[in-house]
Formats: structure tokens, C-alpha cells, sequence
């Protein structure tokens, strides 16, 4: 059941905000499933997918969604995410733990002062 739990809030988070369902499944599967810290990032990529999709079809049939924009931005997203994969397993979980908290508190700054 708290797995389930997991999944409805990270899927609203991201279908709400466009992203933090991300970030809400590598808190989750670090706090309540005690994943090791590799597994949980990798693991909450898995999970984005299918609800990154199904959001992005209601969006593109509901919303006007700048498709040139998404193109474009969605090529150089998969070569991040080309790299981003392959330096996954490179990084301490230390500095994987200092990036990602490094870029949390970053983005709530931007986001509260926006």
C-alpha cells in the first residue's frame, strides 16, 4: 500500500508542477524502502517515464504546448540523459547526495524568490 501511496503523489507532483515526482520518488524509495542511494535515482527515472507520458498526452490535447520548444529541448534532455546515466555510476553517494541536495535547495531559492 505505501508503495502505492508513493506513486499517486509522485504522479500528481508531476503532472501538477511538471517535475518534483522525481524528486519525491528518491526521497520515498531512500526514506521508506531503504534503497540504496544509486538505486533509488535510477529507479526513480523507471517511474518517471510512464507518468511523464501519460502526463505530456493530456497536456498536449488539453494545453498549448509549444511543440518547437519541447523538440528541441527534448534532443538535448536525451543527451543529458545519455550522460547523466553513464555518470550515475561513477558519483560517491556521497557526491551524488551533495549534488542532488545542492540542486533541491537551489531550485527552492529560485522558486521562492521567482
Amino acid at each position: 500500500m505505501k508503495k502505492i501511496v508513493v506513486g499517486v503523489v509522485c504522479g500528481i507532483l508531476n503532472g501538477l508542477l511538471g517535475s518534483g515526482g522525481g524528486v519525491a520518488a528518491v526521497i520515498s524509495l531512500r526514506k521508506f524502502f531503504k534503497l540504496e542511494t544509486h538505486r533509488c535515482h535510477a529507479t526513480a527515472i523507471a517511474i518517471i517515464l510512464p507518468l511523464t507520458l501519460v502526463s505530456a498526452a493530456i497536456y498536449l490535447f488539453k494545453y498549448d504546448v509549444e511543440l518547437m520548444t519541447a523538440l528541441w529541448v527534448t534532443v538535448g534532455g536525451i543527451a543529458g540523459g545519455i550522460a547523466g546515466a553513464k555518470w550515475l555510476a561513477k558519483i560517491s553517494a556521497r557526491w551524488l547526495h551533495l549534488i542532488f541536495g545542492g540542486i533541491m535547495i537551489f531550485a527552492a531559492v529560485r522558486m521562492f524568490f521567482a
